[in-house]
């Protein structure tokens, strides 16, 4: 569903991210690791369509994302950040309001967030207001407003990295069975190699702002693709 090809990223006129070719499956989850300042965020937003290529391609369904309609593109995928975007108004609504934008009707409006409620374990706080949320509650609120809208491309910017332990578990085990329900297409931004390794179907390390290896958890573990990667990996077992 997804190609990069020779993808150049700069701001501020310097470089900042460099992919020679990476292809996202349909239906796969893609873990995005590296250090902090790697270009992990930089990726997504390329992916997001919110940062210009100076050079290269990134094609969703063979079609180069410059040559997609805006709007279209935008309908076709979803955004969770790492804090929750949610606006002062009931869980219920938060979750709606992309149908609404959309023109969705009110019946199937209310089945599919009814479904998603459910499946992200939130059917006690449909009433209550984001303000009243804890931050595990809020996330779950943000996902289920990510799902409702049926995207084609999921993408996750360390959405779980203010959590505690116990609440980020939690939220990884249900997001990872629903994606798995789903057969949705994700991209998810961590640092967490065996977050990674547990979420994912591949993993793509990034350092100093360039993809290095694409591979499965063990693949990258027992054979790091370069110095880069190997030292990485060290860093985050010490």
């Amino acid at each position: 569903m997804i190609e990069i090809r020779n993808l150049l990223i700069q701001r501020n006129k310097r470089d900042v991210l460099r992919v020679d070719t990476l292809d996202i499956r349909r239906g796969e989850t893609l873990a995005i690791v590296g250090p902090n300042g790697a270009g992990k965020s930089t990726l997504l937003l390329a992916l997001a369509r919110l940062l210009p290529t100076a050079r290269g391609d990134i094609l969703f369904n063979g079609k180069p994302l410059k040559q997609w309609d805006e709007l279209e593109y935008r309908r076709k995928i979803s955004f969770v950040f790492q804090s929750p975007l949610l606006l002062d108004m009931t869980v219920e609504q938060n979750i709606a309001l992309g149908l609404k934008f959309r023109g969705v009707p009110k019946e199937e409006t209310h089945e599919r967030v009814s479904r998603r409620i459910k499946q992200l374990g939130i059917e006690s706080l449909s009433k209550r207001r984001a303000s009243q949320l804890s931050g595990g509650e809020a996330q779950r609120v943000s996902l289920a407003r990510a799902f409702v809208l049926e995207p084609e491309l999921l993408l996750l910017d360390e959405p779980f990295a203010a959590l505690d332990p116990p609440t980020r578990k939690k939220l990884i085990d249900d997001l990872s069975a629903l994606l798995a329900e789903d057969h949705r297409m994700a991209v998810f931004v961590t640092h967490n190699l065996n977050e990674a390794a547990q979420f994912s179907h591949r993993i793509a390390v990034i350092v100093n702002g360039m993809v290095r290896q694409v591979g499965t958890a063990k693949q990258i573990k027992s054979k790091p693709a370069d110095e880069t990667v190997k030292a990485f990996l060290q860093e985050l077992s010490q």
